[in-house]
């Protein structure tokens, strides 16, 4: 029971942080803020977080919360390439709808220069479970080719879908990110095949 109400808090802060995020801005928000929104204590915030800007880092277990959401997706059983690309829609379609562009920005940059965890590139993460699931399975089933093995797929797809990101980011936001990385992933995707 501890278990869950540790998740439950820790979860609760999370997700009140990024809500104030959206809606006042990241430098507009205050830990009080959040501990306020949370219903949480201060003694809480800190247990979990070091400061605000620890945050930042959490956006990452935020997409988790999408992909395991999606992880039982009837568009998941179909062939891979096809699993990816709607695993990355989704994704990029909250992304774009959600998740301020200035919020992403700093987080792609500091884990640029974060010393220690870097939460992106966190292979137990939600994400490169289901990626290896996905890429696994269609490499048994022969459709993607095992020239490559799993864990260095994974690889190139995550560092593909980050360099998205980025330069959407980079270009701020100029473009529709899903839309562009419909017409880009493919082309990354169809040289995966056997």
């Amino acid at each position: 029971m501890a278990k869950k109400n540790t998740r439950n808090t820790k979860s609760r802060i999370v997700d009140a942080a990024w809500k104030l995020f959206y809606e006042q801005g990241y430098e507009d928000t205050t830990v009080e803020d959040i501990i306020a929104a949370s219903g949480t204590s201060k003694g809480s915030f800190y247990h979990y977080f070091g400061s605000k800007d620890d945050l930042l880092g959490s956006l990452a277990y935020l997409f988790d919360e999408k992909y395991d959401e999606l992880s039982d997706a009837p568009a998941l059983s179909g062939d891979a390439v096809s699993a990816l690309l709607f695993l990355n829609r989704e994704l990029f379609l909250m992304i774009e709808n959600r998740i301020d562009i200035s919020l992403l920005s700093r987080l792609l940059s500091t884990q640029l220069t974060v010393h220690g965890e870097r939460q992106l590139l966190d292979h137990n993460r939600v994400y490169f479970k289901l990626l290896r699931r996905i890429i696994g399975e269609g490499q048994a089933r022969g459709e993607l080719s095992d020239s490559v093995t799993v864990s260095e797929t994974v690889r190139l797809y995550a560092m593909t879908e980050r360099a998205l990101l980025y330069d959407w980011c980079l270009r701020g936001g100029d473009y529709a990110l899903a839309e562009y990385s419909a017409k880009i992933l493919p082309l990354f995707l169809n040289s995966l095949k056997k």
